[in-house]
């Protein structure tokens, strides 16, 4: 079986959120400068993941407290209307395949189960994956509300199968499975993580094309 995240792997995510972002910022320009702004956003989306979860609709949530707690309350009915927009138009955003995507999963195809484990929220996720085109290719897609060891052992008692880094690499290792990193040149500040990862189950690669050169052999 080879399992794959979703966002930022196969298709694109973190820019729209990016681009979110900037639109929120320019609109509260006048209580905080941008980076101040970015920052007390990222807090506040980080203190709500275990009320929330991951995905758009938490964030929009995240955008609103923000915006409350900098303005002192202040925040005019129009500007919140205007953040549930932003909200409303990055659900409704394009899904864009990142390279050679469908190429891998037709190779890999008849060789291995293929399996999408991804977390977010489940009407968004099964949104993306429908608008993909790429359903037929997995043979089971789970959305997790996170993405740890007992996760990752859940999903392999469920399959009954024997035998970003720190949501998709460190637990696979961490139970003995096989990771393959491949970085995109945007990602969400949670996910980052600074340790150098080495471990003989591990491989980094550049591009999605490369899973194949270590799988298909």
């Amino acid at each position: 079986m080879i399992a794959f995240d979703a966002d930022d792997t196969l298709w694109v995510n973190e820019p729209y959120f990016q681009n979110t972002e900037k639109k929120f910022c320019a609109l509260l320009e006048e209580f905080l400068p941008q980076h101040t702004l970015s920052r007390e956003l990222l807090k506040i989306e980080i203190e709500n993941l275990a009320l929330y979860g991951y995905g758009i609709k938490g964030y929009i949530l995240s955008m609103i407290e923000a915006a409350l707690k900098v303005t002192d309350n202040s925040i005019p009915v129009e500007a919140i209307e205007k953040i549930i927009g932003y909200g409303k138009e990055l659900l409704n955003e394009p899904i864009e395949l990142l390279d050679h995507v469908e190429e891998v999963l037709k190779s890999l195809q008849g060789h291995y189960r293929i399996v999408v484990a991804t977390k977010g929220d489940l009407l968004d996720q099964e949104r993306k994956l429908k608008k993909s085109g790429l359903s037929h290719y997995f043979h089971h897609i789970e959305i997790m509300s996170e993405k740890k060891e007992a996760d990752y052992l859940k999903l392999i008692r469920h399959l009954d199968i024997r035998n970003s880094l720190k949501s998709d690499v460190i637990p696979v290792i961490n139970i003995g499975g096989h990771a393959i990193h491949v970085p995109y040149h945007t990602t969400w500040a949670h996910e980052h993580v600074e340790t150098k990862l080495e471990h003989e189950n591990f491989r980094h690669v550049e591009r999605l094309r490369e899973v194949l050169e270590l799988t298909l052999q």
